[in-house]
């Protein structure tokens, strides 16, 4: 697999043949991007998805913050063994070479820039590249930080994975977050079920449209979009 070089791209390509993307097809589009060779954490939630969709003669090494490197898809039926769960509890199967570590092993890894890519899940990204998936600020809300603030400081590269807008329709690539943040300028690349955008400086550049036009996004979004 070769990873799709999403700066060299002249402009954005719109899919407007189709609706927005489905949580697995999004999942494959996440792994479409991620190098041969990669060692990678998959947050907890849609992103675990992404393991589903990575070539097996990738090398792709995944790692799960409760102590494993080597995890493999899902288990399914006879494969599922409780002792074997990925961060979110979810059976997961290992795959030859797989090994074991102490969470702190764990940790450190995620902390001293040992893995290259991480997937997240966000409540919120920032046309800079601020990140918030811990806590809505709500009262009644449980914040549920787990690893992410040491993933998104400690990975080489940070990708979100999210559905551009929330139930109530409010659009969750904002021009600042309102929410806490997880980390700031950390996010390089945000892949959601209408596109694909990358944040910087000055502004959001469109990588990618699905179901919708990128002037019919700029209609829905407060943020600058570039291309």
């Amino acid at each position: 697999m070769t990873a799709v070089n999403d700066t060299a791209r002249p402009g954005p390509v719109e899919h407007t043949g189709r609706g927005p993307l489905g949580t697995d097809e999004l999942a494959a589009r996440v792994a479409r991007d991620i190098p041969p060779g990669s060692y990678v954490n998959l947050g907890i939630g849609q992103p675990t998805r992404v393991a589903e969709h990575l070539p097996p003669d990738a090398g792709i090494v995944l790692h799960t913050e409760n102590g494993m490197l080597g995890m493999g898809p899902a288990a399914v039926g006879d494969e599922v063994d409780p002792d074997l769960t990925n961060a979110g509890k979810v059976p997961v199967t290992e795959l030859p070479g797989a090994a074991y570590f102490h969470h702190a092993d764990s940790f450190a890894m995620m902390r001293g820039g040992h893995l290259d890519v991480c997937v997240l899940g966000a409540f919120q990204v920032s046309a800079r590249g601020d990140l918030a998936n811990w806590h809505t600020g709500d009262p009644d809300a449980v914040p549920a930080v787990g690893g992410a603030m040491d993933l998104a400081v400690g990975a080489r590269r940070v990708l979100v994975m999210m559905r551009l807008f929330a139930r109530d329709g409010s659009p969750k690539l904002v021009p600042a977050c309102t929410y806490p943040l997880t980390g700031a300028g950390c996010v390089g690349q945000v892949y959601t079920d209408h596109g694909v955008f990358v944040p910087g400086p000055d502004g959001v550049r469109v990588v990618e449209t699905f179901g919708v036009t990128v002037a019919e996004l700029r209609e829905r979004l407060p943020v600058e979009l570039l291309g």
